[in-house]
């Protein structure tokens, strides 16, 4: 069996969800005074890879801690989509059913391409992977819930599209216009108001909850079915942690 890692290293250049505060990491002992090494790490929970709890979307939802290990870690899939993603595309159920069989309680994992713009990778673009990635709708949501998943994960800032989150409504409005300029679609068309964040209310009500920013060497895992794992600090009272998430392939 071989592990293969899907997670970013983590960096102070690691930027935090549009809005949120960058990490600090500074030392408070170093050898020349004290002999040993001691360092302070301050982050929003959701920076670089990393598992969101219920309780980040639901209120009186299950923190971090109350996720048991063996829906952490369990079988899935990890399923190429790339070749049909574009800015702001649209994520479906037939992008992922129509190139692997998914089973009910499968843990999902998909890959749309935009983990190359991360900070970091080789076509680093920041505004790109956080502004204009792809996302799913209110049909993929309820599917997921329909296929009573484990938790899912993805190559992007979010399982929602920009275009349907607080992006649009407060971080960077412009994002809106830009999408009519280039489609020629209006954003309410595709996402009204009363659905903003869908992909996380919908699934996490039922249980469902997600990884953000995969990563790492992802490509080395794509359309298998395998063991996967996901290892967050489980938090007591926690919406979400950095975690390493890992594919465990037969070979």
């Amino acid at each position: 069996m071989r592990a293969v890692d899907l997670t970013h290293p983590f960096s102070i250049h690691t930027p935090g969800w549009v809005g949120y505060p960058s990490p600090k990491l500074s030392y408070f002992q170093r050898f020349a005074t004290q002999g040993i090494v001691s360092q302070l790490l301050e982050l929003p929970l959701h920076s670089g890879t990393h598992f969101d709890a219920e309780m980040h979307i639901i209120s009186g939802g299950a923190d971090l801690a109350s996720i048991p290990l063996d829906k952490l870690c369990g079988e899935g899939v990890i399923v190429d989509i790339s070749d049909e993603m574009h800015d702001w595309a649209v994520i479906k159920p037939r992008h992922i059913t129509d190139r692997i069989e998914v089973r009910k309680g499968d843990i999902l994992i998909y890959h749309t391409g935009y983990h190359r713009y991360f900070n970091g990778a080789a076509e680093e673009d920041e505004e790109r992977y956080f502004l204009r990635h792809p996302g799913g709708d209110r049909e993929f949501a309820e599917w997921l819930v329909e296929m009573k998943l484990a938790w899912t994960g993805f190559d992007c800032a979010s399982g929602d599209n920009p275009l349907n989150t607080s992006i649009r409504t407060k971080w960077r409005p412009e994002i809106a216009d830009q999408f009519q300029a280039e489609t020629g679609v209006s954003p309410d068309e595709l996402y009204p108001v009363d659905d903003l964040f869908v992909m996380h209310k919908v699934p996490f009500r039922a249980g469902i909850t997600h990884v953000e920013n995969i990563g790492g060497d992802i490509e080395k895992a794509l359309n298998r079915r395998c063991l996967i794992g996901a290892f967050p600090i489980p938090i007591v009272g926690g919406e979400a942690s950095p975690c390493r998430v890992v594919a465990f392939l037969e070979e």
